[in-house]
Formats: structure tokens, C-alpha cells, sequence
């Protein structure tokens, strides 16, 4: 059995036990294995943080631009050459498999290097003035101590596309990463802290949801970035405009495909598999609603039948396995109560949906890759609404559509949206579909879950809360801009 690794919080730069009580982090496909142990952090510890945040903030902000950008240059080559073991390590506590685990650390890796770039790219902006010898110029300024708050799915990625924009436009952070993945956001902090980041500069607090109470409510606070949860990040979001702090927050999705009578169903297929059962569904992209023209119906779900029996679910830390566990008991027994519940409620079972009887998947928090029909729109929800609420988990919830208007009907029948996939060969439809289906991300073609460093990501009507991530986008919320109306003296004075 691998060692159990301890943990520490990183504060000021140094790392530090916390002084609050004991946590653990589990290997979700095999439950009784502790991956890390260490003590949360406390009151104390947070009050630190954001102190150190505070002190560094003037000094990281007036450091250049492309000095700043070097030190995550450096941290990317750290990730690189950590994906390997970082990987595994990330499958033990996730439970993604090991491809999509070293995948992701080198995810982390490219995001900061695309932000360590920052300096080469434009800056400020400048602007014609109406009165002779003056020059208008739009500049930026970071925020000052930005608060960092990350879900457990992607326990690497995710942080990265936080902090490396909120570091390379000059703010300092302190980070909560989720409980049940320390030891990844612990490995982040390392890579930053060989880089050379200077002290304070990021500070990293393991514990409970108390400590993101803690940081919204801290005088030294001024701003918040968030995703995790639609319920925390309102509550989140409410707490900070009530002290004039801004947020940036990315919360839920039930994100639909749409495939047509026209579409390349083998190729639909393949990408309506990847979006709904890669990362065991735990994407707030993932694909969890197949809106499927009739016409087309009954071959395209035997087609994703055949797929889904045959994937292979098991340990992630085995090369071979396809899909892993989710990430803890609670979310296994909550996923199941929504296949269940929708069934009770006249969905019909396509495949998958029962619980594992026996082994190492009865043993670990395993979900079966499940496809179910749900009954015609409009039908009574019971208390339950799989076709409107997030499972989070391996589930796709299958509609028939007669026509293409009444799929992207359906495919808004809801109140997140984050990202859709449209699957058709004809280009009018797809158009149609940019105007029509009304989310923050469209893919034609292929999967819904998927994100590039280098352009905006975020969602539409409930999904999302302030500015978009990613791109150029972040700066719109990690800086605010002055213009500065600039005039010399008299000439020849």
C-alpha cells in the first residue's frame, strides 16, 4: 500500500500544520485506503492567510509584468514533469482514470503557460482626446486579495484557471480547495512555491465549507472566485455584494445534446459518450440530457447501449479501466436515489441504473454508466426532476424530439446553461442552433465537455454569476481599469 502523505497548509510561504481538527482524504475505488491526513485549518489560520495576502499584495502588483509571468513559466515545466506521479495520485483521491488524471495535470500545466505569456500581450488601451495635447489611456490594476474557492472534480485544472490569471495581473490569493481533494491543490502549491512565488503571494487552507464563509466575511478581501455548487455559490455571491465584493462564479449545468435525423450518428455517438461518461460524469459540462430525433431514435440509444456495456469500469489507477468511481459515498447514494426516482416515476431503463452486487465495484463508490428514457416533455415531475436537476454522476436522461425547433425547445428547458452539442450535417441548422439554444458554450459536432485556455468559458442564465473565465476574459475580473487623462506642460517651457 502506497504511504499515507501528510498534509500541510501553505501560509506565508512556509508550510504549516493546521490548527484545526483532523481530516483525511480517501481512494473513492477502494474506501478503507487513506491517501493523505493532516489537521484543518483553523480561525487562526485564515486570519494568517489573508494577512500575508495583504502585506505581499503591493509588492506582487508592482512587480513587472513578464517577472511575474516567468514564475509560472517555471511552475508549468513543474507540472509537466510531475504529471506522471501527480497523475496517479490524482486518480487515488479523485477517482478519474490515469489517463484523464495525468491529462489533467498537464492541462494545469498548459493554462500557466498560456498566462505566464501575459506580458507579451496588450496591456491597456489608449484613446483620442478632444483637446489638443492630451492622450486618454486605459490602464489596469489587479483587485488586491483575491479568494479562491474550488470544487473537487477537477482538482488541479479548475485552481489553475483561477490563479494563474489572478497571479500574472498581479493579485495575491488564498486558496480553498474542496476537503475531499487536498492533496492535489497541496501539489499546486508546490509547484508554485518552486517556481520562486514570492511569500504571501498564495496561500493554500485545507479544511470545511466554513473556511469560504470565512473568507467572504474577511475585511481583506477584495475579490471572489467561486465554482462549485449552484446553492453555495448563491449564497456565496449574496454575502459578498452585501460588502460590495465582486465574484466570479461558475455553478451548475444540465447540459444537453442535440442529435439529428441528419447527423453522423456514429460520430454522434462516440462524442455523446465522452461528454456523458468521461470523468465517471463529474464535469459541470458533461453531457446529462440527449435530446434524439425520433426518426432516428431507436437505433441511436442501441448504438450507446452497445458503447456503455462495454466500457470498462474499475480502480482508475489501472491503465485499462475506462470509467472510475465518484468521488465519495455521498455522491454515489445521492445518484442513485435520482436514477431510482426517475425510474419510480416511469422513466424507462435503457442500461446500466442498478447498483454493483458484488467485488471491488460494490466495495467502492461505483456508479454504472446508465442511459435512461425519460417519459414525453411535459409530463408531471415528482419530487425528483432528472431532466431539469444535476445528478452529477454517469447518468444520461434521454427525449425524443419530432423536429429540429421542438429539440432546441427542449434543449432550453431549463434553468442552467452552460454548454450544449448540437449534432447535424446541415450548416442552416447549426446557425439556427447559435441563435436559438441559449448557453455560454455550443460545441457542433462534438462533445459539450470540453475547454480551451486561450477563449471564454462560462455559462448563460443560471450556470453562471459575473465575468467569464479563461482567455482574455479573466482580466475583466482579476483587474479594474483607470483612465488616465495624460497632458505635458507647455511646449518649449
Amino acid at each position: 500500500m502506497t504511504d499515507v502523505i501528510q498534509l500541510r497548509h501553505y501560509i506565508d510561504g512556509a508550510w504549516l500544520d493546521g490548527t484545526g481538527a483532523a481530516t483525511s482524504s480517501f481512494n473513492p475505488a477502494r474506501p478503507e485506503e487513506c491517501v493523505a491526513r493532516g489537521l484543518q485549518a483553523g480561525s487562526d489560520d485564515v486570519d494568517a492567510a489573508m494577512g500575508a495576502a495583504a502585506r505581499a499584495a503591493r509588492g506582487w502588483a508592482r512587480t513587472p509584468a513578464h517577472d511575474r509571468g516567468a514564475v509560472l513559466l517555471r511552475a508549468a515545466a513543474v507540472l509537466e514533469e510531475s504529471a506522471e506521479s501527480w497523475g496517479l495520485e490524482l486518480a487515488r483521491e479523485e477517482g478519474k482514470t490515469l489517463a484523464e488524471g495525468r491529462g489533467e495535470v498537464r492541462r494545469a500545466a498548459q493554462i500557466f503557460r498560456y498566462y505566464g505569456n501575459d506580458g507579451d500581450r496588450t496591456a491597456g488601451e489608449i484613446f483620442s482626446s478632444p483637446r489638443r495635447g492630451e492622450k486618454i489611456l486605459v490602464t489596469r490594476k489587479p483587485l488586491g486579495v483575491v479568494g479562491v474557492i474550488t470544487p473537487f472534480n477537477f482538482p488541479i485544472a479548475i485552481p489553475a484557471w483561477k490563479i494563474a490569471p489572478a497571479l500574472t495581473y498581479g493579485n495575491t490569493v488564498v486558496w480553498k480547495p474542496a476537503s475531499t481533494v487536498p492533496l492535489l491543490a497541496m501539489r499546486l502549491a508546490q509547484a508554485l512555491d518552486a517556481a520562486g512565488l514570492p511569500a504571501g503571494v498564495l496561500n493554500l487552507l485545507i479544511g470545511p465549507g466554513s473556511i469560504g464563509n470565512q473568507l467572504v466575511e474577511h475585511p481583506a478581501l477584495d475579490g471572489l472566485t467561486f465554482t462549485g455548487s449552484t446553492g453555495v455559490g448563491r449564497r456565496l455571491a449574496g454575502a459578498a455584494a452585501g460588502r460590495g465584493v465582486p465574484v466570479q462564479a461558475e455553478m451548475g449545468g444540465k447540459n444537453a445534446a442535440v442529435v439529428l435525423a441528419d447527423a453522423d450518428l456514429e460520430l454522434a455517438a462516440d462524442q455523446v459518450m465522452l461528454g456523458a461518461f468521461r470523468s465517471t460524469g463529474q464535469k459541470c459540462t458533461a453531457t446529462s440530457r440527449l435530446i434524439v430525433a425520433d426518426s432516428v431514435a431507436d437505433e441511436f440509444l442501441a448504438m450507446l447501449r452497445s458503447r456503455a456495456e462495454s466500457l470498462i469500469v474499475g480502480n482508475p489507477a489501472d491503465p485499462s479501466v475506462q470509467m472510475g468511481p465518484v468521488v465519495n459515498d455521498g455522491a454515489r447514494k445521492s445518484i442513485q436515489t435520482g436514477i431510482d426516482t426517475a425510474l419510480a416515476q416511469g422513466a424507462t431503463l435503457v442500461t446500466g441504473g442498478r447498483p454493483y452486487s458484488g467485488g471491488e465495484l460494490a466495495a467502492g463508490y461505483f456508479i454504472a454508466p446508465t442511459i435512461v428514457e425519460l417519459p414525453a416533455a411535459g409530463a408531471a415531475a415528482g419530487p425528483v426532476d432528472a431532466w431539469r436537476e444535476e445528478l452529477f454522476g454517469p447518468v444520461l436522461c434521454v427525449r425524443r424530439a419530432a423536429t429540429a425547433d421542438e429539440a432546441f425547445e427542449l434543449a432550453n428547458d431549463n434553468e442552467f446553461g452552460l454548454s450544449a452539442a448540437l449534432f447535424t450535417q446541415d450548416v442552416t441548422r447549426a446557425l439556427e442552433a447559435m441563435d436559438e439554444i441559449d448557453v455560454g458554450i455550443l460545441h457542433v459536432n462534438s462533445e459539450s465537455a470540453s475547454a480551451d485556455p486561450h477563449v471564454p468559458f462560462g455559462g448563460a442564465k443560471k450556470s453562471g454569476y459575473g465575468p467569464k473565465e479563461q482567455g482574455q476574459s479573466a482580466k475583466e475580473f482579476f483587474t479594474h481599469t483607470t483612465t488616465v487623462y495624460l497632458r505635458g506642460g507647455t511646449p518649449g517651457a
